[in-house]
């Protein structure tokens, strides 16, 4: 289960809608089943986020959400793997309230 885990978490830079998508779709165990529906999400949400943010960056006032979004996105599923590791429980940020 650890591994699966660090998949789901890893998969942001790979393939970050059909890892969780399938682990949500195989898998019986609740935690897993909570994991990788909250990064989908927060994947499409980040997507989206970034997106938006690269259109107002013409304009200036993208620029820093583009970075702080970007850092979100680099950064949250690095916390993810290392909690994993220590099997840990982990939440994305905003979906983990979400998401339960």
């Amino acid at each position: 289960m650890k591994v699966v885990k660090i998949l789901v978490h890893a998969s942001t830079w790979f393939a970050p809608v059909l890892v969780p998508l399938v682990v949500w779709l195989l898998t019986n165990e609740r935690e897993l089943k909570r994991l990788s529906l909250q990064a989908l999400v927060f994947h499409f949400v980040i997507w989206l986020l970034v997106s938006i943010s690269y259109l107002f960056s013409f304009i200036l006032i993208g620029i820093p959400f583009l970075i702080i979004f970007g850092l979100i996105g680099l950064i949250a599923p690095i916390v993810g793997i290392v909690r994993a590791l220590q099997e840990r429980r982990f939440d994305y940020p905003i979906i983990g309230s979400f998401i339960q």
